[in-house]
């Protein structure tokens, strides 16, 4: 159920047969998810150290911001990506002005003057992905320990980082060029023209499939059916996609059923992986215990662990409820090397949300009303955030993780506040042709019955 770390991931193909003379209807082929526009190639972005610390920081902030708002009314296990949230997030902001984007900038945790957050958002990603400047041969002879995490992870490809983003804009709308060019030079933000107004249905499913191939097929129908309408002026998407391989993997052959107590009341039987003892950074407090699991990657460094807090018995809702990014990053720190074992369940889990309200109730309401200002954007007001639409997926098993997830952030065309008809008295009706204008019959219903 404890959904704070969480990692964040994402991809498609059809086939049509003709059998004998008789020739079946033909499913129409896709079309293909349109390029975006050509733009000249820039040097990979960069960040000095002490900006992509202080990104670092705020992603941690508004995680744990952000997962306490969704502990409040979610139930049961959840799975987020806050750093694809606020990559989505980040794009838009750069179109937000006044008001609406001091607003966004609290909650986001955007510490950082504009003209470093962005580019700090690109090296950020620039990193994740195996960008970070290293010699092609290490420095110094690979450690045995290292040589041994490449051997167990038994697989060519033990580590795979992927992050995607893109811009889907209404075909004739003038947005500024400089608000896509930031987005280009930063995000590596494509920009990618369609008919939302004309073809809402088939605009919906070439963003999906883009998120598909982005996610290895693991989110799916990040946009739902009515989603993408004629009020729909730009879609701003955010795809990440991992998979890494355990530096010590779980031995199969140990996987045991073994009971997983959800409460006091409750007990399920659950495949329990084993690890035999070894030498594990860990650390135990008054409230939990933690536990670092690193992954291998391609530098076999240690780079990213999956850190696993275990409350005491009864102690759950308290660690919860008290947890900050601060605790965290000060348990992290005082994590050693102890002689242990460990077990832990096989899992996976799916999460769809939609993050209107909790970011609204963590402080950024006027980003989805229509005194929202993006003229950023378009150079006018007029949009405003419609949805925040998000989609992560993990899977944890003996060899390692996989995981993904999706954003999109839709800008609607500022409309008035929904009206409510009610008719819950008195009223009068007519039944009118329309072509014609005759009104064919009238009435009132005073009391409602048959």
């Amino acid at each position: 159920m404890f959904r704070t770390h969480a990692l964040w991931l994402f991809g498609l193909a059809f086939l049509v047969a003709c059998v004998g003379a008789c020739v079946a209807p033909v499913t129409p082929t896709p079309e293909p998810v349109p390029e975006p526009t050509p733009e000249p190639e820039d040097p990979p972005p960069s960040a000095p150290p002490e900006d992509l610390k202080a990104l670092a920081e705020g992603n941690n902030a508004f995680a744990i911001d952000l997962y306490k708002k969704l502990a409040e009314t979610e139930q049961g296990n959840i799975v987020i990506s806050p750093y694809s949230i606020r990559t989505a997030l980040g794009m838009t902001y750069a179109g937000a002005r006044g008001q609406t984007a001091e607003e966004m900038k609290k909650v986001l945790h955007f510490t950082l003057p504009d003209e470093k957050l962005h580019p700090a958002f690109g090296a950020t990603a620039h990193q994740l992905q195996g960008g970070k400047d290293k010699p092609s041969e290490p420095a110094v002879p690979e450690s045995d320990q290292a040589r041994l995490r490449r051997h167990l992870a038994g697989n060519n490809d033990p580590f795979r980082l992927n992050v995607a983003n893109a811009l889907w804009g209404q075909k004739g709308v003038g947005f500024r060029p400089e608000f896509l060019e930031l987005n280009r030079k930063n995000y590596t933000g494509g920009f990618r023209q369609l008919d939302f107004a004309g073809d809402p249905e088939g605009s919906r499913q070439t963003i999906n499939r883009w998120v598909e191939e982005k996610t290895q097929d693991k989110i799916k129908e990040l946009l739902k059916r009515g989603d993408i309408n004629s009020a729909v002026q730009l879609v701003l998407t955010n795809a990440i996609y991992l998979k890494a391989a355990w530096a010590r993997p779980f031995p199969k052959g140990e996987t045991k059923d073994a009971p997983f107590e959800v409460t006091s009341d409750e007990k399920v039987i659950v495949p329990m992986m084993q690890l035999p003892q070894a030498d594990f950074r860990y650390l135990a407090t008054y409230d939990c215990e933690w536990l670092e699991l690193p992954y291998v990657n391609q530098y076999a460094d240690d780079r990213l662990a999956m850190i696993l807090l275990l409350p005491r018995k009864g102690r759950f809702t308290v660690v919860e409820k008290s947890l900050t990014a601060a605790a965290i990053q000060d348990a992290v720190g005082k994590l050693s090397f102890h002689y242990g074992k460990v077990a832990i369940p096989k899992f996976q889990v799916r999460t769809t949300s939609q993050l209107n309200s909790e970011l609204s109730r963590l402080g950024m309401p006027l980003a989805f009303s229509g005194d929202a200002d993006f003229s950023g954007m378009t150079g006018s007001r007029g949009l405003q955030i419609g949805r925040v639409v998000h989609q992560a997926y993990l899977n944890v098993d003996e060899d390692g993780t996989e995981a993904a997830a999706a954003t999109a952030v839709q800008m609607f065309v500022s409309r008035p506040p929904p009206f409510s008809f009610t008719a819950d008295r008195p009223f009068l009706f007519f039944i009118r042709d329309n072509q014609t204008g005759s009104i064919l019959f009238s009435g009132r219903v005073v009391r409602p019955g048959r």
